[in-house]
């Protein structure tokens, strides 16, 4: 079997079984190929890695894919209304009128070089955006079984968080994975609350592939996210600092990660994320160190 189980088709209802069942007397067990996770280390997890075979969408204000850091996109589209004021999702030129998704997509590129990338613009300078665009490209980069999305972004209106929700659970259970930013404020906004993403918030060291766990979530990993040097419009690399910054560095390192067990779910993702990060005890009774 080469095709992922999660991209098939569900197989038909047994009659007599509960929904969503199987019944082993009647159907053999699908082959899966499980990851054996014995003893995570940061060399097991991805070294030798560098991204090839993951496909990343990055919803943000659009991706300059000419820019050196960037080095190309697969696809490059954005959410807009048609003529009948319905919001649709369309191929656009490869720019950035912001420069917000064009330093995420960098920092991507720059740890897992062989992604295949792909820029949905759900914002227009940065800051500015509807929930209702924010839903529809989502909605589209899911549908189009993208193995991870970064959102470098979030949302306080609360009368957008059941169907961010609904969206987030969707991507999860389809192995489309999300790693989201936390707000840079103290306050509540959406997805990168939901328990079914990866959330991210910053610390303050040099090395891009530094990593911790927080035991405290909402906010469960920190990334690289003060003074990051990124990619900016017009070929441009400026330094800036933000949590929208560090989850791409976990993006990149998921990607990598991927890319060498291509079979992982979601939840298998995050605990080896979790088991590989620099202030994770190993078995042995020391903490990891980059190799």
């Amino acid at each position: 079997m080469t095709q992922l189980p999660w991209r098939r088709e569900r197989r038909e209802h047994y009659p007599g079984m509960p929904a969503w069942s199987l019944s082993t007397s009647r159907a053999a067990l699908e082959e899966f190929h499980v990851s054996r996770q014995e003893e995570i280390t940061q060399q097991w997890a991805w070294g030798g890695s560098d991204g090839s075979g993951v496909r990343v969408c990055v919803l943000d204000t659009g991706v300059e894919g000419a820019h050196p850091r960037v080095g190309g996109l697969e696809r490059s589209l954005v959410v807009s209304r048609d003529e009948d004021d319905r919001l649709t999702v369309t191929d656009c030129d490869p720019v950035d009128p912001a420069g917000h998704g064009t330093a995420c997509a960098g920092i991507i590129r720059s740890l897992a070089p062989q992604v295949l990338l792909s820029s949905v613009r759900v914002l227009t300078d940065g800051k500015a955006g509807t929930g209702a665009a924010l839903l529809a490209g989502l909605g589209w980069a899911i549908d189009q079984g993208y193995d991870l999305i970064n959102l470098s972004l979030s949302t306080t209106r609360s009368e957008f968080q059941p169907a961010l929700h609904e969206l987030a659970d969707r991507a999860y259970f389809r192995r489309c994975l999300m790693v989201a930013s936390a707000h840079n404020m103290p306050v509540l906004s959406f997805p990168w609350t939901f328990s079914s993403v990866i959330s991210v918030a910053s610390h303050d060291q040099a090395d891009p592939m530094t990593y911790y766990y927080n035991p405290n979530p909402p906010a469960e990993f920190y990334g690289r996210g003060v003074r990051v040097p990124v990619a900016w419009p017009g070929g441009r690399e400026i330094h800036s600092t933000g949590n929208s910054f560090a989850a791409p560095h976990i993006t990149g390192i998921c990607a990598l990660i991927l890319s060498k067990h291509p079979w992982m779910t979601p939840f298998q993702l995050k605990s080896v994320l979790y088991l590989a990060a620099n202030n994770v005890t190993s078995l042995n009774g020391g903490t990891h160190v980059r190799t």
